[in-house]
């Protein structure tokens, strides 16, 4: 480019890049980059001219070269695609006219911080090192889909607000299966749309806390199949519109803390066939739409109640310790609003963390819930056995109670019949009439002291006498089914408790 084509302003510049000497181009270090429409000549520079230097700038021996510039206002569009930069390219605080263009470039760093930009188009871009979009301002699409940057990718207070025409076709931050070699870091991120990052691969960390994603009504946070190193941060975060973590692989914590989820009328929050090593749902609002964790692994699901939402769908979960500890009574309402409807697995796997923790009793509660849920599926006689069995034995779970109804029947019956001697079969061959056993002739049905066949009760007295064999045939057979049920619960594998 002939140097006599250039303003004071671009000769500046064109003269620093060879010693990779900065240039700024700001009066005042809180200048607002956002009026840089308004920028003269005296620190503006054409795209073109950054394009030249880039690619086939002047060297100097024992130099390195680098574009750094501040504070200027870019006239033109950037066009890089396909190209390869061997300099630093800095343009902080800068006023872009036109949106970037570094389609399939390849890079050695971008530093774009505190600048004001229309847009920009870094889709398959490879960067050797980091990239800087902190305090950025974009009023159009940013897409660095399929991006490969081997350090960092730093976002944190950058605002992306595209036209809302745009928004409805595309995400408004496109960073789907690009592969990041350090950490994401966009704490305080701002988007107004879709913001995209399924099939994407961060080797270290994704920070999102007090980030704000809006896009109501549709997906906020498209994060389907990413792959992190460690651990995915969301505390203080706002979100208007689903998130998406379907098949995502986070070893470390997926930390929602103080989070504000909000999709009504439809699924919140969606990690579905997700593993996860922590999951943190905590000191936050009640999460506006559904949760879905179907088929998800989780090691440690930090979960409390008041989080939950009205809608669940928790089938194929499995979690191997529940945290906070809670009464059973608190846990149980989210298997309650399960959408799958009755499931054992979800009481199951509650039960199991209960009992992995020590507290059978909150177990059997636990267990308790899961066979009145299921005796509600049932017809009517189904129902009405149900019913019986847990009067009678609480389903197995508690067995003095039959004790108890056993006790109490053999008491009445020795009061009447003690009070009332029926009357002997044959009274020179009769043994001495004894009330207890008498009755206890009736309510056991296998065992015999020899009353029953010697005596014969009249009147009312033999329909209570009926009234007991049918009770002790009762509390026999509910007894046989609860200690089988207790017996097939607390047997592990190989028949081993």
């Amino acid at each position: 480019m002939d140097t006599n084509d250039l303003s004071p302003a671009e000769l500046r510049v064109w003269h620093a890049f060879p010693k990779g000497a900065a240039v700024d181009f700001r009066t005042t270090e809180d200048e607002d980059a956002a009026d840089g429409a308004d920028w003269g000549p005296e620190r503006t520079v054409r795209a073109e001219v950054l394009r030249a230097l880039l690619l086939n700038g002047p060297l100097e021996d024992g130099e390195i070269a680098a574009l750094r510039l501040s504070g200027a206002r870019i006239s033109g569009a950037l066009d890089l695609s396909y190209g390869v930069v061997d300099h630093a390219l800095r343009l902080s605080d800068c006023h872009f006219e036109q949106a970037p263009v570094l389609y399939a470039a390849r890079l050695r760093t971008l530093k774009l911080d505190g600048s004001v930009l229309p847009g920009l188009a870094a889709a398959t871009v490879q960067v050797e090192g980091m990239v800087y979009l902190s305090g950025c301002r974009f009023h159009g699409l940013v897409r660095l889909g399929g991006a490969r940057i081997d350090g960092a990718l730093f976002l944190d207070g950058c605002r992306i607000t595209p036209d809302p025409e745009d928004t409805e076709k595309w995400p408004a931050l496109r960073l789907g299966h690009a592969t990041i070699g350090d950490n994401l870091w966009a704490p305080g991120l701002r988007v107004d749309g879709e913001v995209r990052l399924s099939g994407a691969s961060v080797a270290g960390a994704v920070t999102l806390d007090h980030a704000r994603l809006s896009h109501p009504g549709d997906v906020a946070l498209d994060a389907q199949t990413l792959t992190v190193g460690t651990d995915v941060h969301m505390r203080y975060a706002h979100v208007e519109g689903w998130i998406g973590l379907r098949g995502a692989r986070v070893p470390g914590r997926l930390d929602l803390s103080y989070a504000e989820l909000s999709h009504t009328g439809d699924m919140a929050l969606r990690a579905s066939s997700a593993v996860i090593g922590e999951l943190w749902l905590r000191k936050s609002p009640p999460m506006e739409g559904a949760l879905n964790l179907r088929r998800a692994q989780i090691d440690v699901l930090f979960l409390e109640p008041d989080v939950l939402p009205d809608e669940v769908l928790l089938n194929g979960l499995v979690y191997t310790t529940l945290t906070p500890h809670e009464p059973a009574q608190r846990r149980l309402p989210m298997l309650d609003r399960d959408g799958d409807g009755y499931l054992t697995h979800g009481y199951e796997q509650l039960t199991a963390a209960y009992l992995r923790t020590g507290d059978d009793e909150a177990a059997r509660v636990v267990q308790l819930a899961k066979l009145r849920r299921h005796r509600r599926t049932l017809p009517w006689p189904g129902r009405l056995w149900g019913h019986l069995q847990e009067v009678t034995v609480g389903y197995g779970f508690r067995p003095l109670l039959a004790c108890v109804w056993l006790l109490s029947l053999l008491a009445v019956g020795s009061v009447v019949y003690g009070l009332h001697h029926p009357r002997p079969l044959k009274a020179d061959e009769a043994p001495d009439f004894h009330p207890v056993f008498f009755t206890l002739d009736l309510l056991l049905p296998v065992i015999s002291f020899g009353q029953e066949g010697a005596f014969a009760p009249e009147g009312w007295y033999q329909t209570l006498s009926y009234a007991f064999v049918v009770a002790g045939w009762i509390l026999a057979t509910t007894v046989f089914a609860g200690v089988t049920r207790s017996i097939s619960r607390g047997a592990g594998p190989g028949g081993n408790p």
